[in-house]
């Protein structure tokens, strides 16, 4: 019996023009990554849907989606019909990933995250009744629906929940299709798989899991994602912070840099607390690192993230190498 290959996929920041993102996600099909997700962050990147469009028009195969949205920048039943319409002028590779939404993307707009798993919990079932043509009639914390209804979605259009709280995790193995784990402190991965897969076991579920984290096989690519560690750092457990050496006053101290912005608090973050959460090495190392992390927890996918559009094209491409895709 042949082993099951790890999917690759690119995760685009829409930072950069649109027509630089399609050429990414281009050469990301030609690579043979097979799927797509786009950034959702509001007034911080470029329109999603507008970019996913591009995408689309851009590629053959890519599967493409949101990498995440929210239930609270757009309401739900909105979201539906955009995902539903980017399905259908895709030719069936949409699929929706969604999420609580961060602050990046909320505080802008003044948005309050209210009750987030209660929202999401609701999101997943009213998307995923519009999709199969059904009527929704609900009350969420923040969104209601009277009598809508989607009356040409494809049933069964893949969601996908991203999370790190143990009972958003347990949602997600319960009623997703997917759940993506993204920079988890490589030592606690294990955790967090077993409450996605408790929850597929309670539910009866079948349930994919994506590990998404930079691969850092240049000293170029350890400096980009030193500053995308910053507010990841900050909002660690506290076991997590412990277990990288990192103090309350070094989180004090990096939270305050954070009102400099981005490549100020970088500057406060040692290479020891960015290595427990990324694949590093030599594409050789990196490779098999992926393939024990994918063999030990049961992984589904690997998830790249593109920080920087300019340099996404090569590392794409030694991602591609360590993954061993076609």
């Amino acid at each position: 019996m042949s082993e099951r290959r790890l999917r690759g996929s690119v995760n685009l920041i829409p930072e950069a023009p649109v027509g630089l993102m399609s050429a990414l996600a281009k050469e990301a099909e030609l690579l043979g990554f097979e799927r797509c997700w786009v950034y959702d962050e509001g007034l911080a990147t470029r329109d999603l849907y507008v970019t996913m469009t591009a995408i689309a028009q851009a590629t053959e195969r890519l599967e493409i989606g949101p990498g995440i949205t929210n239930a609270y920048t757009r309401h739900p039943a909105q979201t539906a019909t955009a995902i539903a319409t980017l399905d259908e002028h895709s030719g069936g590779r949409a699929f929706l990933g969604l999420g609580a939404g961060g602050s990046l993307t909320l505080d802008p707009m003044g948005i309050e995250r209210v009750q987030p798993l209660e929202t999401i919990r609701q999101m997943i079932n009213a998307c995923r009744s519009l999709f199969a043509g059904e009527v929704v009639d609900l009350d969420a914390p923040t969104f209601s629906m009277q009598a809508a209804r989607l009356s040409w979605a494809r049933p069964g259009l893949p969601i996908w929940l991203a999370g790190r709280g143990p009972r958003m995790l347990d949602l997600g193995g319960s009623t997703a299709d997917g759940v993506m784990l993204d920079f988890i402190h490589k030592p606690s991965l294990g955790e967090y798989v077993e409450k996605i897969r408790g929850g597929a076991s309670r539910s009866g579920n079948e349930v994919s899991i994506c590990y998404s984290t930079m691969v850092v096989t240049d000293d170029i690519a350890l400096e980009e994602v030193r500053p995308h560690m910053t507010y990841r750092l900050v909002d660690s457990p506290e076991p997590v912070r412990n277990a990288i050496g990192m103090t309350d006053s070094d989180r004090a101290a990096l939270r305050s840099a954070l009102a400099d912005g981005l490549d100020a608090a970088a500057r406060l973050v040692p290479d020891e607390w960015v290595l427990p959460f990324v694949v590093a090495g030599t594409v050789d190392e990196c490779a098999a690192e992926v393939d024990a992390l994918a063999k030990e927890h049961g992984l589904d996918e690997f998830l790249l993230p593109i920080f920087d559009g300019d340099n996404g094209f090569s590392q794409m491409e030694a991602t591609a190498r360590v993954l061993g895709l076609a």
